[in-house]
């Protein structure tokens, strides 16, 4: 996944600080994958291309995440932004924010 952003990339999930740069994203995204496992469907909601070298997608995905090690799913739904930047020609995210829109909890 880290191979997907922009070197100085920001990954912003909720409830957990930013992580800035490719080795720190690319942790981030290797402890999830060690944590939880996403049966998720994104929709795109919006894509702006605003200049040559900067866009945007605004997102919702819903679905579950199974936690493995207690072996159970939960409901997921998020709304997230990304923000992309042209590099050589590619498409990178440059950052990525997502929070939940499912109801709090009590």
């Amino acid at each position: 996944m880290a191979e997907l952003y922009t070197d100085d990339g920001v990954l912003m999930a909720q409830n957990s600080p930013p992580q800035v740069g490719k080795t720190a994203v690319q942790a981030a995204y290797a402890g999830m994958a060690g944590a939880i496992k996403l049966a998720i469907a994104f929709e795109i909601d919006e894509i702006r291309v605003l200049t040559p070298e900067w866009a945007f997608l605004r997102s919702t995905s819903t679905g579950t995440i199974r936690i493995l090690a207690a072996g159970i799913d939960i409901p997921e739904a998020n709304q997230e932004l990304f923000v992309f930047k042209k590099v050589d020609s590619a498409w990178k995210i440059a950052r990525y924010s997502f929070s939940t829109t499912l109801p709090a909890q009590a």
